[in-house]
């Protein structure tokens, strides 16, 4: 209300209305009334503006105006290059392809810049063990001491499978490749707080660890825990598939308890135990 007045009082004394002390506090606090109604209730500017002075401006200013160029065609835009997605599974599958040999190999898994894995891990874990012996091991993923040492099992569940191994003969540093055994996993870089490996992990993660069992070419796979058998066979559900010989990339295959799960399950190192038997009685059978 305060500056509706002002910008009253400012315009009256600008057009020449007649004093306040003439017109009348009360005519005068009509006509303020009346602008309020007509929405004049706040003033724009810092100071008033002659409305009378500015009705030539208008005809003025478009005198003033060049007439407009004609407007021009518009040019054609460079087209963006649209980002190409990357089968990342396919380019493991030509980077596996292309190892030679095993350093080859891990070369080749160290190089692949795809999986965020690699990111949040410590370092790669690759194998431990004999390359050169007749069973190869495939476990699913490393875990905190894997990634804290580069070598898979090697925490408590690595202790629990060096003394299974050793109940049937057989140990990871092993020079004879009739006693010893290779190790590696599904997944080669560990991930974030121990989680399970995801299908999409697996995909696309699959090419190397085939390559890597054609290139050390084992007699017989073991597949320990769920998600080895998941990723070499489509399948889980380690109670109804342990014990139970298949074939994987053409060779035997005996899916097993993994050690991590017997450490929480004790119970079933029975059926463990009957597992290492049956390998054991399958090596024996090979010549």
């Amino acid at each position: 209300m305060h500056r509706a007045r002002w910008a009253f009082s400012s315009a009256r004394r600008r057009h020449s209305f007649a004093p306040m002390d003439e017109l009348g506090y009360h005519d005068a606090l009509a006509m303020l009334d009346w602008q309020i109604e007509l929405g004049a209730d706040e003033a724009i500017l810092d100071a008033p503006v002659d409305r009378f002075a500015l009705e030539d401006q208008p005809r003025q200013a478009a005198a003033s105006v060049p007439a407009a160029a004609p407007a021009s065609t518009p040019t054609a835009q460079p087209s963006v290059p649209q980002p190409v997605a990357v089968d990342a599974a396919e380019v493991a599958r030509a980077a596996a392809s292309a190892a030679t040999d095993l350093a080859s190999l891990r070369a080749a898994i160290e190089a692949f810049a795809y999986c965020p894995l690699r990111e949040t891990a410590k370092q790669l874990v690759f194998a431990d063990g004999n390359p050169s012996a007749r069973v190869m091991i495939v476990g699913e993923a490393p875990g905190r001491e894997e990634d804290l040492q580069g070598k898979p099992f090697v925490g408590r569940a690595g202790q629990l499978l060096d003394r299974m191994l050793a109940a049937i003969g057989m140990d990871r540093r092993a020079e004879d490749p009739a006693h010893a055994v290779y190790i590696t996993n599904m997944l080669p870089w560990r991930p974030p707080q121990n989680r399970d490996p995801t299908p999409e992990e697996l995909a696309m993660l699959g090419p190397f660890i085939r390559r890597h069992i054609e290139l050390a070419d084992p007699d017989i796979l073991v597949l320990m825990g769920n998600w080895a058998c998941q990723g070499m066979m489509g399948t889980r559900g380690i109670t109804r598939l342990r014990g139970g010989w298949v074939e994987v990339m053409g060779r035997p295959a005996i899916p097993m308890f993994h050690p991590a799960y017997l450490l929480r399950k004790p119970h079933d190192k029975a059926k463990a135990w009957q597992d290492l038997l049956s390998l054991q009685a399958r090596l024996r059978s090979i010549p």
